[in-house]
């Protein structure tokens, strides 16, 4: 995904002309090659959910409850593919970026409260970014204030002013670390029937944390930033209407990808920690102790590795899409080609999201595992913000035409929607009136 071409680019008005090509009945038989060459915005956008958040998060879930929470994640896994492929064909249909949309549709007032759901979000998710960096360093003893400021000065740079292409490369093959965790759960040999139960059968523990912790895991399965993304790469991609199925595969794809991976990092540390009686992990090296039956003495190492890579993957990209969406929204000059003084909103939003994650992440104590739950409870809880503008753009049959959501995609969309919404006033509830 070439996000620093994204940004050199406006978003084009064709919105019109592709109203009447875009017929999954009536596409063209295509080539591997052709589905390689359109490969990319929809891997990259739902693997890169996999962050250092996400990993703490799904290591949290495993470690306190086991399997139990396996049968939500394939739920979320479902809906985030109902999410993700709305928004690619949303993108395709118009030829615009979902923040544009939300301008042009909704008015200044909506677009205003969705932007600023973003960006606190966003930012959120930028500190557990930041966070997941000094914690990556400590485990090969590294002070965060050497890794963290180094980090974001760097970060910074490549997308400013290097080659994010050639970063973004060594950045997922860091992260690409952390599929030893699908090798581990397979080598520790954990009870697969216990595993098999608690993927197809529904367990709810009646208590506080199991509620916080199914918000924070939608939250981070199906974070919002992940659709901006997907939306800009789209653009930048130029696909083509007649493409769509392509499109639409490719992005199942990543999903499947990305969900695969948060299964196996739930039943490794499932049947690692949680059958070993580590129920709360406060520290990467605990994290780590999942990796153990596959790197042995190197599990801390490689658990580092891992987890420095996807925090830099996500440290470069959030920002970015972050302060593209919110200058899209309301017409700001953006763009990493344009001079300071030309796009000094663009560069100061940008600038201040990173300045803001390396300086949270070097406040000295911080529960490292409590911050990346938190962080994705809070997504999961301003989620519903995207959701509802979503489905109303993918509805609107002067938009879309006769490419509105379809009946299950709707039950879907407006399922999770409620469900959020239902989770947090119980979330709400049991705050001030313990279960």
């Amino acid at each position: 995904m070439q996000l620093r071409n994204i940004l050199q680019r406006l978003v084009p008005q064709r919105a019109a002309s592709r109203l009447g090509h875009l017929n999954r009945r009536a596409v063209p038989r295509v080539s591997i090659l052709a589905f390689l060459a359109i490969l990319g915005p929809g891997l990259v956008s739902a693997v890169a959910g996999d962050d250092a958040g996400g990993i703490g998060t799904y290591s949290v879930a495993g470690a306190r409850y086991g399997y139990d929470l396996l049968w939500a994640l394939i739920l979320i896994v479902i809906g985030l593919t109902v999410v993700q492929e709305m928004t690619a064909r949303v993108t395709v249909v118009t030829g615009k970026g979902l923040a544009d949309l939300i301008r042009e549709q909704f008015g200044v007032r909506t677009t205003a409260f969705a932007m600023l759901s973003l960006f606190i979000a966003n930012t959120a998710v930028t500190i557990s970014e930041f966070v997941g960096i000094a914690a990556a360093g400590e485990l090969f003893g590294i002070s965060r204030y050497i890794t963290v400021p180094i980090a974001a000065v760097a970060v910074w740079f490549i997308i400013a002013r290097g080659n994010y292409r050639v970063a973004e490369k060594i950045f997922l093959a860091l992260s690409a670390v952390l599929g030893v965790y699908v090798i581990s759960a397979l080598v520790v040999n954990p009870d697969w029937l216990q595993v098999a139960r608690g993927t197809l059968i529904p367990t709810i523990h009646a208590d506080r944390d199991f509620i916080l912790l199914l918000i924070a895991i939608i939250g981070t399965t199906i974070s919002p930033y992940m659709q901006f993304t997907l939306s800009a790469a789209t653009l930048d991609k130029g696909t083509k209407p007649e493409e769509y199925r392509l499109v639409f595969w490719e992005t199942l794809l990543g999903v499947l990808l990305s969900g695969a991976f948060a299964y196996f990092i739930i039943v490794a540390t499932g049947a690692t920690l949680h059958v070993n009686g580590i129920t709360e992990i406060e520290s990467a090296e605990q994290a780590a102790q999942a990796l153990r039956p596959i790197a042995g003495p190197f599990a801390e190492a490689l658990f580092g590795i891992g987890l420095l890579g996807a925090s830099l993957l996500a440290a470069s990209i959030l920002p970015l899409a972050t302060t593209y969406a919110i200058c899209e929204a309301f017409g700001w000059e953006r763009g990493v080609n344009q001079a300071t003084e030309d796009a000094r909103i663009f560069y100061g939003i940008y600038t201040a999201l990173i300045a803001i994650g390396a300086l949270v992440a070097l406040i000295p104590g911080l529960p490292l595992f409590q911050i990346f739950v938190y962080v994705y409870l809070l997504n999961g809880i301003l989620l519903p913000v995207l959701l509802v503008l979503m489905l109303r753009l993918a509805n609107n049959s002067r938009l879309m035409g006769k490419h509105v959501n379809s009946a299950f995609v709707n039950a879907l969309g407006w399922g999770i929607t409620i469900v959020l919404i239902v989770l947090t006033g119980i979330l709400i509830v049991t705050t001030i009136v313990p279960i």
